[in-house]
């Protein structure tokens, strides 16, 4: 292939069809059939970053390799391809503004006249075209957030709609749309597919594959009747229907020749169907695991988005294992020292998980203690990291004190005393990171020989991605530092085989899956 050629993946009826693992799944399908591929997130909402959204709303922050705070979909584009992604792989609306705005502050359009269009969306096109241009990849997958009819996405899609007529075969559209089964009438409808379609059709687009979300599997017939009232070839109407694992959509797609429609539309050629073989290979040893292990999630978001790479890891971690991983997300904020036992009963192992903020962290302290008390293996991550460091840290104080109340109590009234648990990064690995100015997050992590982490991952040196706002001050004295760099910063600690405490995110880097596997074997 000479010239990149790009897909536009699009989603109508309503939100949350799944738009991320068909993107993530072309991208598998295209990357086997020997394409070099990569895959961007537009997203509509005004925000620079999806840094300081709520988590209840849009789930966890992803955050690329170059520090880049992004949506949680860029996560499922690495899970499935392998890829890299950095922050052109990630655009919002209002990067777009801040970027056409800061170009007209410095006289950049020479006194023309700024409009949607062309100016907002010749920099929507700039930044599609960009990384296929500069790295010179056959596919470059966008997908844009949201739903279509969204007022807010209207740039988007006129942009989508002008490349498509500036680049030919070179560009095409692939739709994501509902089909709804009604109970009461025993019906699938295809109504609001149609819709979906004529208003994408309205803006000037015509889809060139649709795929159609369902909870019922869709006979010939309601595909040919999509296919006729949507003017998209039968052979280009696939289904995604339900299916107990995310891992499985490549495999369904590839069965229902999604990627050969879209080398079809594109003028490519079709030649064999990859194997997949070591991709069938994972689904089938997930499969095949019956034993299970049970992992509790201890963080203040009770939402399974919130933390959805964390548990990405966990499942994978398992099925490395020959594990089924079976986890419960505890409400830190819920547990009390006369509950705890009750809450986490049942778990063979617990993650202390990342957040910000004072809000749960007494539960995550009261967790911790539980858990080496019990014998439960724990994993702690970044805030999980320092509340286990924190909880030492008052259980040597209590004895120090012959403290006679609970370890709570002489928790509070330690930070009345302004005890310094953790203080302020200042510069950190010279990574000066702000949200307009990122840079590799990643840095080397000198580890301790014949530690656990040296063990899970190797040594003596690894790379660890953090951008954390505090660190610890001081370890307790039952906690081995296993980990550190070059400015001293603890990055790793440890508590025998029990408990391991990192402030970097493993879950953000899927060679760090080791690491899950400590409490998931």
């Amino acid at each position: 292939m000479a010239e990149t050629k790009y897909i536009f993946v699009t989603g109508g009826v309503v939100s949350s069809l799944g738009k991320g693992i068909i993107s993530s799944s072309i991208g598998k399908l295209l990357q086997a059939r020997g394409y070099n591929i990569t895959i961007q997130k537009f997203d509509p909402y005004i925000n620079i970053d999806p840094g300081t959204l709520n988590p209840y709303e849009h789930g966890e922050c992803y955050v690329t390799v170059d520090g880049m705070e992004t949506d949680l979909d860029l996560g499922h584009y690495e899970r499935f391809t392998g890829i890299q992604t950095t922050k052109a792989n990630s655009m919002t609306t209002g990067r777009i503004y801040k970027s056409v705005i800061d170009k007209e502050r410095r006289g950049d359009y020479l006194g023309k006249t700024i409009q949607v269009v062309p100016h907002i969306t010749d920099e929507i096109k700039r930044n599609i075209k960009q990384l296929g241009q500069k790295y010179h990849y056959d596919f470059v997958i966008t997908e844009i957030g949201g739903t279509i009819g969204d007022i807010e996405s209207a740039p988007f899609m006129e942009a989508i709609r002008q490349m498509k007529w500036e680049l030919g075969d070179r560009a095409i559209n692939v739709h994501l749309t509902y089909v709804p089964y009604l109970h009461a009438a025993g019906e699938l409808k295809t109504k609001p597919t149609q819709h979906s379609v004529k208003e994408l059709q309205s803006v000037g687009i015509q889809p060139d594959v649709l795929v159609l979300r369902t909870e019922k599997h869709l006979d010939e017939g309601i595909r040919k009747k999509v296919a006729n009232f949507c003017n998209v070839d039968f052979d280009c109407v696939v289904q995604s229907e339900d299916l107990p694992s995310i891992y499985e959509v490549p495999v369904a797609m590839q069965n229902q020749g999604l990627d050969e429609a879209i080398l079809r539309k594109c003028h490519e050629p079709i030649g064999e169907r990859p194997a997949l073989g070591p991709w069938k290979s994972f689904l089938d040893r997930r499969a095949k695991a019956t034993e299970e292990v049970h992992i509790g999630l201890v963080g203040k978001y009770d939402l399974q988005d919130a933390y959805k790479s964390i548990r990405e890891a966990l499942l994978q971690a398992g099925t490395y294992n020959d594990r089924k991983t079976v986890l419960t997300f505890i409400n830190s904020e819920e547990i009390t020292e006369e509950n705890v036992g009750e809450m986490l009963k049942g778990q063979d192992g617990i993650v202390v998980c990342p957040g910000f903020g004072q809000r749960g962290i007494e539960g995550k302290v009261i967790a911790a203690h539980y858990s080496r008390t019990h014998d439960i293996p724990t994993f702690g991550i970044c805030l999980g990291m320092q509340m286990m460091n924190t909880y030492f840290l008052v259980a040597e104080e209590a004895q120090r004190r012959g403290w006679s109340g609970t370890l709570l109590a002489l928790f509070d009234q330690m930070k009345k005393e302004r005890y310094m648990f953790t203080e302020p990064v200042d510069g950190h690995w010279n990574g000066h990171i702000t949200r307009d100015a990122v840079d590799s997050f990643k840095h080397p992590i000198r580890v301790e020989p014949g530690s656990r982490i040296e063990h899970l991952l190797g040594g003596p040196e690894i790379l660890g991605a953090s951008m954390h706002n505090y660190r610890i001050t001081h370890p307790a004295a039952a906690l081995r530092v296993t980990g550190r760099t070059a400015d001293g910063t603890i990055e790793a600690l440890e508590y025998g085989d029990q408990m391991l405490g990192v402030q970097f995110h493993p879950e953000a880097d899927a060679t760090s899956d080791a690491l899950f596997q400590m409490i998931c074997r």
